[in-house]
């Protein structure tokens, strides 16, 4: 390649381009354009081709050239291009078999085998003897006819199997066949087409009119898979089959049929709000506004809420879909405006269902988890409003709908108040925390504890335990109400009731966290608490529900050092707890992350100066207190017995849960004890070998910021110290990448920088392409920033890392652009004293002087100092180093670049070569050796120097 330079012409390569300003000639661009595509470079080839199309005026050459490109096109599977070229080409010249030939093999890729045929066709008329035509010819002939046949038998099937599963008569196992075929079929878009084609809405509704639960299974499924990514298809669904009918379906009381249903309103939803990536070009127009249908949709879901023919698994399926539809998924979207409307023509709904007591009459049909889903929706909304005004007014509905529920006439009522705010208080605390404070609230739950109902004392002690999450709050019930609790649990026979009023009392005994001075209770009485809390944990004769109260319990007391101790030694206790969050009860996560957390002492700590602190403790201001047993020897035995019980198997089986459950707030808690269970080396192999690291995956890309980090650098830790193809086999490999990655940023501390560097170090030594995948995450420069670090590690990771990188040949062209100093550095790390640095960034400059031969003369152009770093890596008394320096100096002399060549034989670097080759053959330094007898050898052929040669 020729460069323009102060007006002078400076050959590079073998490619001739003109001067600046001058008109190039087209048939010149072709000729090198040709030279590349012989040489195997399409991306260039593709470009002179480009420059001589723009240039060239002659109708046959321009022909020619599109040809040529089309050609290009082909080897790098750009298809749409291919026939694209191709077909200007034979808008030329109708009988360019060349032009016509690729056309074909361009539309037979895209699948568009009839024209592919015609094309061949065309190419056999002209060229009737040609096998390669005739082969082509006889293959696509016989494609086309299996397509067809394909097609039809798809439709006789879909006939077929309606036929099965709506004739009574037919065995069970031939309609469960059937119908499991019809769902399998559907979720391919040709088969749902044919389906959608073939009447099969229609007899899709047939099967719902059955009322069979296997019939109505298999109905909602296709449908669901005929609606997935295909908006207009959709909507025609919805229309035909109608949203009442849906949801009359989703009301059903069969979890099954339930959770069925709720999966094809998704998929309608997600079709409908973009997930169709489908072009439809002109018929756009046809496919109408969605809108109107989603509001129908959200209005039909909000009307389920108190519906009482709803069943309880129909009720939560609708909580979920608005809990996943409603809130934005990203904060940056300015367009909230569902929350707005769920908040104007559903809160009141949604806190309705909150308040809900089963064992009153006349309620609405619920499930275990109904009051709960209902709260993580209350607080979805909550968190995503916008402003002020906004929250005012989500406050002041919910006062208004509390305010009317209260009536000393009616107790019913009362603890139906009672029972929203205990919902409210699970949800946005901060809304819930408001309204207890009201004048009369607190009282009204103390005085309730003393009821005679039963009904009554469980509603009152849940909403206390869950008003007390304050300080403040815990401090007024621990003056009013502790006794009330004690009561309670001694003298009350209803176990539900005992367990709650224990959980209370737990919830009150911690109220000081984790602060050894502010405990709230008597010495020993917390323990005791805890002691009865795992006597029912692992007491499988209880309801699972019953038993989630005393991991609740757990959650708390577990701020206390002794009791961790005590809950971490009892096995049958944490392998209770372990099978509990295995279990169906997804509700039961959020306090087993709890109680992980504070056993593995993972939650955020606030760091005291010590000055600070001396000077508190003069004002006499209170100074938190650590535990003895959380200091650092004591946590670490309390992971070691925590990773013997099976926490990672549990991990594993929590992290898998749905997102109404895995709230963002819990994964963030999963994470950190993630991070805590890795911080041995000798355990990550431990959280591998029982699936830790797939776990991790989905903790570092979804969730809270906190918990990203603290999950990526949980990943980190393994990565750097483990064999990743053992941690994360498979395809999970790459999924590592982007969350190692996001530890680069500045705003991270050193230790994640380190670590993230060197498990990017041991990914990007195992294949290239790794390598690619860490470059198009855009690491590149994350990581040469860190090569100019102060602190000694965190650069000598960075530059192993380079180093690692340094084969690919995105990294090699960056090294050869003007304007930077990334090769400059390089070679000044060579020059450094610490020798692994030394033989990181001389591996790195031995492997780009050895890819581009440019590289070898830009290196002397960068630092005068170059020929002393080298001299020293050379005369290095490590081998490894020293080889790395000779490989440079053997790549220098085979750079083409005679002067260079010369200018390296003429220093002392010869003399030094001469020693080494010269030394006696030695296994521990022979690599050494043989380069340096290699680099002469290469000298001589070059004419630089004579063999010595003794008279005879």
């Amino acid at each position: 390649m020729v460069i323009v330079y102060q007006g002078r012409r400076l050959r590079t390569g073998d490619v001739t381009v003109r001067r600046m300003g001058e008109m190039a000639d087209p048939i010149q661009f072709k000729d090198e354009g040709n030279k590349y595509f012989q040489a195997g470079d399409m991306d260039k080839a593709i470009e002179f081709y480009t420059k001589a199309i723009k240039g060239c005026k002659d109708k046959k050459v321009l022909a020619v050239v599109y040809r040529n490109r089309s050609a290009c096109f082909l080897k790098k599977e750009s298809y749409a291009n291919a026939a694209s070229d191709a077909t200007k080409a034979i808008d030329v010249d109708a009988a360019d078999v060349k032009a016509l030939f690729r056309r074909c093999q361009a539309l037979e890729k895209l699948g568009k085998l009839d024209m592919a045929f015609k094309d061949v066709q065309r190419c056999s008329t002209i060229e009737p003897k040609n096998k390669t035509f005739l082969e082509t010819l006889r293959r696509l002939g016989a494609d086309i006819q299996a397509k067809l046949k394909t097609s039809f038998s798809t439709d006789s099937r879909v006939q077929n199997m309606f036929d099965i599963l709506l004739d009574e008569e037919s065995d069970k196992e031939k309609r469960e066949k059937a119908a499991n075929n019809l769902v399998v079929l559907a979720r391919e878009d040709a088969g749902a087409e044919r389906i959608f084609q073939n009447n099969g809405v229609t007899l899709l509704l047939d099967l719902l009119g059955t009322g069979k639960a296997e019939m109505v299974l298999a109905a909602i499924r296709t449908f669901a898979g005929m609606c997935t990514g295909h908006k207009a298809r959709a909507m025609a669904i919805v229309h035909m089959v109608g949203i009442d009918k849906l949801c009359s379906i989703m009301a059903v009381d069969n979890e099954d049929i339930a959770l069925a249903t709720s999966d094809l309103f998704q998929c309608v939803n997600d079709s409908l709000t973009g997930g169709d990536k489908r072009i439809y070009g002109k018929e756009e127009a046809l496919v109408l506004d969605a809108a109107k249908d989603l509001r129908a949709i959200l209005m039909a879901l909000l009307d389920m809420l108190i519906n009482k023919k709803v069943s309880g698994h129909g009720r939560d399926q609708a909580l979920n879909l608005l809990s996943r539809n409603v809130p934005r998924k990203d904060k940056k979207d300015p367009d909230h405006s569902k929350t707005l409307f769920t908040i104007d023509h559903g809160l009141k709904k949604i806190l309705k269902v909150c308040g809900q007591i089963p064992e009153l009459p006349d309620q609405l049909p619920m499930t275990e988890n109904t009051q709960l889903i209902a709260s993580v929706l209350l607080n979805k909304l909550w968190d995503d409003l916008r402003c002020d005004p906004e929250r005012d007014n989500y406050r002041e509905v919910c006062d208004e709908y509390i305010k009317g529920k209260f009536d000393p006439n009616d107790m019913d009522k009362n603890i139906h108040a009672i029972n929203t705010l205990s919902g409210l208080l699970q949800g946005p605390f901060e809304v819930g925390n408001q309204l207890v404070g009201r004048q009369g609230i607190m009282e009204m739950m103390v005085a309730l504890c003393g009821s005679e109902r039963e009904v009554d004392q469980m509603v009152a002690v849940e909403a206390l335990i869950h008003s007390s999450t304050k300080l403040s709050r815990a401090s007024f019930i621990i003056t009013n109400g502790v006794s009330l609790l004690k009561d309670v649990y001694k003298k009350t026979k209803n176990v539900k009731i005992k367990i709650r009023s224990l959980v209370g009392l737990c919830k009150l005994g911690s109220a000081g966290g984790d602060d050894y001075s502010m405990r709230q209770f008597a010495e020993g009485s917390t323990e005791k608490l805890a002691k009865q809390c795992r006597k029912w944990l692992c007491n499988t004769a209880m309801d699972t529900r019953t038993r989630k109260w005393a991991i609740e319990g757990l959650a708390y007391l577990t701020q206390d050092a002794d009791v961790k101790d005590d809950f971490v030694e009892d096995e049958p206790a944490l392998k209770a707890m372990f099978d509990l969050a295995k279990s169906k009860d997804k509700t039961i996560l959020y306090a087993v992350a709890c109680t992980l957390v504070n056993c593995t002492n993972s939650y955020e700590k606030k760091e005291f100066l010590p000055e600070l602190v001396q000077l508190a403790k003069f004002s006499k201001q209170h100074v938190p207190e650590q535990h003895p047993k959380d200091k650092k020897d004591f946590i670490q035995k309390r992971v070691k017995r925590l990773l013997k019980g099976g926490i990672i198997s549990a991990l594993s089986v929590m992290v898998k849960a749905d997102n109404t459950f895995l709230t963002d707030q819990t994964k963030e808690m999963l994470s950190r004890v993630f991070l805590a269970l890795a911080d041995d080396p000798k355990d990550r192999g431990t959280i591998c070998a029982h699936g830790g690291g797939k776990a991790l995956i989905p903790l570092a890309l979804e969730g809270t910021a906190i918990g990203k980090v603290s999950a990526a650098h949980a990943l980190a830790k393994i990565a750097s110290s483990s064999n990743p193809e053992s941690a994360f086999p498979g395809e999970r490999i790459y999924e590592v990448i982007r969350p190692l990655v996001s530890l680069l940023q500045p705003e991270r501390d050193g230790v994640q920088n380190y670590e993230a560097l060197l498990s990017l170090t041991n990914l990007a030594g195992l294949n290239d392409k790794l390598r690619v995948k860490i470059l198009k995450e855009n690491a590149l420069p994350e990581i040469e920033q860190y090569m100019f670090e102060d602190h000694d590690h965190i650069r000598l990771a960075a530059t192993e890392c380079l180093c690692n990188l340094v084969t690919s040949k995105e990294v090699q062209d960056r090294y050869l652009e003007d304007g930077n100093d990334r090769l400059k550095l390089l070679v000044l790390l060579c020059a450094e004293d610490d020798e692994k640095l030394q033989r990181a960034a001389s591996g790195a400059l031995a492997m780009l002087t050895a890819a581009n031969k440019k590289l070898c003369t830009k290196m002397t152009l960068v630092t005068l100092q170059w020929m002393e770093i080298l001299q020293r890596l050379i005369l290095h008394d490590q081998p490894q180093i020293q080889h790395r320096g000779l490989v440079i100096v053997y790549n220098m002399l085979n750079s083409d670049d005679n002067e260079l060549a010369k200018k390296l034989i003429e220093s002392e670097i010869l003399e030094i070569l001469s020693v080494i080759g010269k030394a006696i053959d030695n296994p521990k330094r022979q690599t050494v050796i043989d380069v340096a007898r290699t680099c002469l050898i290469t000298a001589m052929d070059l004419g630089l120097i004579k063999p010595f040669s003794t008279p005879t």
